[in-house]
């Protein structure tokens, strides 16, 4: 049965050229404790809200994100830590080194977040949609479709997930070298959030919903 994950050079996915290791893993032993972050503020996990000015709130669609964390039996996970970042509504990052200036920095939106999933392995964060932005793989210019990055981390360090959520029916998802480079289309699927008309709220937000599974 093929790995669900990219392999970690993928010559497609022209960056990994330079960041894929060169020489083989070697195998060390790891202190597997606790989780040193610091305690989650009480709008970590809403980044309408997270890093807006007094009376303002950030430009875009406004979404729920929600789901579930569950092992690879089927069993839910609680007290998993999850970051979340993004670029804004027009997609733009907010890093020094993203140089879209096509798209201004959205003074109320910081585009990070973080949350722990309760005891049934539910998580939910409240954000805008993300807009697409050009990037240029290689020599190829080209677009990425709007997503949104994860990074969980289990009870104990070794249980760790870095992936990427997309959004149903953008037409950008066949094109992207980054999608691609997983090996199956059921993990090509496993990336690609749907909408939840259940949880939308009239004249204020959509939602999709994204499980995730984390060994």
């Amino acid at each position: 049965m093929p790995s669900p994950h990219p392999p970690a050079l993928t010559p497609g996915y022209r960056s990994s050229l330079l960041r894929a290791p060169a020489r083989p893993p070697v195998a060390l032993q790891a202190e597997d404790g606790g989780l040193p972050f610091a305690p989650l503020g009480a709008l970590d996990h809403d980044l309408l809200r997270n890093a807006a000015q007094p009376g303002g709130r950030p430009i875009g669609e406004r979404l729920l994100v929600h789901g579930f964390v569950r092992d690879t039996g089927g069993r839910p996970l609680p007290g998993v830590l999850i970051e979340l970042w993004q670029a804004n509504a027009g997609g733009r990052y907010r890093h020094p080194r993203d140089g879209y200036e096509a798209t201004p920095l959205d003074p109320n939106f910081g585009g990070a977040g973080r949350t722990l999933t309760d005891r049934d392995g539910r998580y939910h964060f409240m954000t805008v949609k993300p807009g697409p932005y050009p990037w240029r793989n290689g020599p190829d210019a080209g677009w990425r479709p709007a997503h949104l990055h994860f990074s969980l981390i289990g009870p104990r360090w070794g249980r760790r997930l870095v992936t990427q959520m997309y959004f149903e029916g953008d037409p950008l998802i066949a094109a992207c070298p980054i999608v691609a480079t997983l090996p199956t289309d059921e993990g090509r699927r496993a990336l690609i959030a749907q909408q939840d008309p259940d949880a939308f709220v009239a004249h204020d937000h959509r939602a999709y919903r994204f499980d995730l599974v984390l060994k």
